[in-house]
């Protein structure tokens, strides 16, 4: 069943192009992930398929009997009312029911007619459809999945994550047929994301989805959409899939132009040397020479090459952390911290939001003063910091290239060679016409991609990143990637990119958000492995402990006991009493002939009794597990 239809879809940015005549389908129970490079128009795609934005030509059909909620970048922001009031200001069947509901309770407390009455029946019918009476104790437990506790909290108080958080929940408990999510992980320490993630790969449901977390669409994406301006390729299969038959089809495209240019230059010397043509044959030769010309000198994605700067001698002494603790607010965030780096280690930190990884980094960079302890430096070490504060807005009123050159007008590379300043931007995406844009006019993307190139050029041999992958399109990171492999200094990495992180370090830091910095070898992946065991050894001891005091206490597990026996034969009675009276109150509001008061009376009472039933049910079957 197709649930989506993109036929010759073009699209303009004033006069720079985003796509032209491209077109893909999504059927029912795909999950697609769509990527590009940033400005290439992802998010205004997604705009156009879902009404916010019209394309120049091209038609955009969605089934029209599904129901579509869209996570975008540019959410509205709420003003005079609360997180859960945000979450009821919906536009699906949950909430359509619950109005519905609500309206029918107070028009039939002002006139007890016939239509009233009708109205509170289906009211009623679809409350039970859609499951529509917990809906608010789900949402208050997606909320807090997210770190989100005060739900009554006006949405002008929260920070852009938090809202974007809402804004995600709000989409999640709509039970779409059709989700279209524009990077939803933004805002999301690891923990939440992996949460997103098995929530996202185990829902029914048909998925596109904008995002750079290339672990993230790995386990929840099986198709790709990859967008250029002339073209969008469609891979069926996961990211790593991808990666390989894209690394195969550069191969071929490279191939393909060069045998496109040979042709070229044993044509260009037949054109120089042949007077203009007149007979057929000789035109047609011709215009087969200019269309072998446009292939022969069409854009083609170069194969990555190697990119490292030099990085000064490191001494034997790097950075030595002594006993560090730091406080904020009475709250204890690192607590009696030592370490040693050694010479080019890899570390990355992890832990949730606010458990102190940004704070780390300042105490090491001395932007924070400890309250115990110290930080002892080599003489060789120089830092290079990468925060999330960003360049100061000084830069207002410079070009990009002045920016650079003021730092650094040529760069030393590993081999010894030097480039300018020119080439080291271009290599990371800013195009040699793209420099000599003034600094306020660039993206808040550009701005942290700028940020991160000033402190990679000043040739630092340690490397201190918080968060370097936040705003970038995976075509940069990849390029981040494969420059901080080819890095010889010490590296320190806060991110929420798991494929970042396993790519680049051989350490992890795990903030635990009480004060304690646990240390292990290894990846991300590995560490999870590490953890995941032993909550699995700690279920399992929990399992021996429980089954040891079972068998000195002479219990058979699978027997009730005594008590056990007595509340099963008393819910048996409840239940089935319940029923009764939830019959007999059916019978009453289909009767007709209540008034105001007694069909208000009524209904309350059917909500009591379906949410009783469901609780002594799920008791009952726990007991009747065992044996009696």
């Amino acid at each position: 069943m197709n649930y989506l239809s993109v036929e010759n879809l073009t699209k303009h940015y004033g006069e720079k192009l985003l796509f032209e005549n491209i077109s893909f389908g999504i059927n029912k129970g795909q999950k697609v992930a769509l990527i590009a490079k940033n400005g290439t128009g992802k998010s205004t795609l997604l705009n156009i398929i879902t009404q916010h934005d019209i394309a120049d030509n091209g038609i955009v059909t969605l089934r029209g009997d599904i129901r579509m909620a869209y996570l975008t970048q540019d959410f509205e922001k709420e003003t005079n009312i609360t997180i859960l009031d945000t979450i009821f200001n919906a536009d699906n069947d949950i909430v359509n029911s619950i109005r519905q509901y609500e309206t029918a309770l107070k028009n039939i407390t002002i006139d007890e007619n016939e239509a009233n009455r009708k109205a509170l029946e289906t009211a009623l019918e679809n409350m039970e459809t859609f499951k529509a009476w917990d809906f608010e104790t789900r949402a208050k437990e997606m909320l807090h999945r997210f770190a989100i506790n005060d739900f009554f909290v006006n949405m002008t108080e929260l920070s852009g994550g938090q809202r974007k958080k809402v804004a995600l929940v709000k989409v999640l408990l709509s039970e779409a047929d059709f989700l279209i999510l524009d990077e939803p992980t933004n805002h999301l320490d690891i923990e939440m994301i992996e949460w997103l993630e098995n929530y996202l790969s185990m829902a029914n449901t048909t998925l596109l989805m904008v995002s750079h977390d290339r672990f993230f669409l790995d386990k929840v994406c099986n198709e790709i959409l990859e967008l250029s301006p002339h073209e969008i390729v469609h891979y069926r299969g996961k990211y790593d899939y991808y990666l390989e038959k894209k690394h195969e089809r550069i191969l071929a495209q490279n191939a393909e132009q060069e045998k496109a240019k040979n042709i070229y230059r044993k044509e260009l010397e037949w054109i120089r040397s042949t007077p203009q043509a007149r007979s057929t044959k000789a035109k047609a030769r011709i215009d087969n020479f200019m269309k072998i010309k446009e292939k022969a000198f069409a854009e083609v994605q170069p194969m990555a090459q190697q990119f490292a700067v030099k990085t000064e001698r490191i001494g034997h002494k790097i950075l030595e952390i002594e006993h560090l603790s730091f406080s904020y607010d009475n709250q204890l965030i690192i607590n009696d911290f030592s370490y040693i780096f050694k010479r080019g280690e890899r570390c990355g930190i992890v832990g949730k939001n606010g458990s102190g990884k940004t704070t780390l980094l300042k105490l090491i960079t001395n932007n924070l003063k400890p309250d115990k302890g110290k930080i002892n430096i080599g003489q060789t070490i120089q830092l290079g910091y990468f925060s999330q504060d960003g360049l100061s807005a000084t830069n207002e009123g410079r070009r990009i290239i002045d920016i650079v050159k003021e730092h650094a007008e040529m760069i030393r590379m590993s081999d010894g060679n030097l480039i300018s300043a020119s080439a080291f931007l271009n290599h990371f995406g800013f195009h040699f016409d793209l420099q000599y844009t003034f600094f306020e006019n660039l993206s808040g993307g550009q701005k942290r991609k700028l940020h991160l190139l000033m402190v990679l050029l000043k040739n630092p041999n340690f490397l201190i990143l918080d968060e370097p992958t936040n705003d970038f399109d995976i075509e940069t990171l990849t390029l981040l990637e494969d420059f901080l492999m080819n890095f010889q200094g010490c590296l320190l990495l806060v991110s929420h990119d798991r494929y970042f992180i396993n790519k680049l370090v051989d350490h992890i830091f795990v903030l635990d958000g009480r004060g304690q910095i646990k240390d292990y070898y290894g990846n991300y992946s590995d560490y999870k492995q590490i953890e995941n065991q032993i909550n699995k050894n700690i279920e399992k001891q929990k399992k021996e402990v429980k089954t040891t005091y079972q068998k000195i206490k002479n219990i058979n597990p699978n027997k009730r006991t005594y008590k056990e026996e007595k509340e099963f034969q008393e819910l048996s009675a409840e239940i089935a009493s319940l029923e009764e009276e939830k019959n007999i109150v059916i019978n009453q509001l289909n009767a007709g002939n209540l008034k105001d008061e007694e069909l208000i009376k009524y209904s309350e009472r059917y909500s009591t009794i379906d949410t009783l039933l469901e609780e002594k049910t799920m008791r009952w079957f726990e007991l009747s597990e065992k044996d009696g």
